[in-house]
């Protein structure tokens, strides 16, 4: 695949600057040069127990809760009837396999940040430039769900561009999982990170 001019002509440069110098370090930054193709948007605060026009009461101690688990299989369900927390009319066979039957604590709220992608790039493009903040949880992405259950307008597009969502799958293994509307209901696909798979121009990624 050809390199990006501006990449080439960095890589050059710090050769002549330093040396072919095997650090791990400049390595790094080398495979870091273009990469910057996330577009910051607007952060979301997500709670699955409340919605952000709810307010807050705090309990009193002696009535707080235990702690509790997500547990996908419960929520993730193809259903696209009125009653549905989150209208699903499709759940991928990868998806099904490595995430279906996935258990999380549960954290009360999240705070999510979006970003556009400016070209086409593959996960593992995306993950480099999201440093140490890509992964997310399927909590996360079924709170997102809910706030946009009939395909409302949101923090998830609903353009039939993916909105994606780095998670760890049962065997702590990392995976993209995918999230489209199609009018009908949302479709949620599995994918593993690595690999030459381009996400497209403009799809949605969500990170903490």
């Amino acid at each position: 695949m050809r390199q990006p001019l501006s990449r080439i002509l960095y890589s050059t440069l710090l050769f002549f600057i330093v040396g072919n110098v095997g650090s791990a370090a400049l390595e790094n930054q080398v495979a870091r040069v273009g990469l910057e193709a996330l577009v910051p948007g607007p952060r979301v605060s997500c709670s699955r127990h409340k919605t952000p026009a709810e307010p807050f009461d705090p309990p009193a101690t002696s009535a707080l809760p235990g702690p509790e688990r997500f547990v996908a299989g419960e929520h993730f369900k193809e259903n696209i009837s009125p009653a549905a927390e989150a209208r699903i009319s499709w759940l991928g066979a990868t998806f099904m396999r490595r995430f279906a039957g996935k258990v999380e604590d549960d954290p009360d709220e999240a705070t999510l940040h979006t970003y556009a992608l400016s070209r086409a790039s593959t996960s593992t493009q995306i993950i480099a430039e999201l440093d140490d903040h890509h992964e997310t949880r399927l909590a996360d992405l079924w709170c997102l769900l809910k706030l946009q259950a009939n395909g409302e307008d949101g923090a998830l597009q609903t353009n039939a561009v993916p909105n994606i969502f780095f998670v760890r799958d049962t065997t702590g293994a990392l995976g993209a999982v995918d999230a489209v509307w199609a009018g009908a209901g949302w479709e949620i696909g599995a994918s593993q990170v690595e690999g030459q798979r381009e996400w497209p121009f403009g799809s949605r990624v969500i990170a903490r």
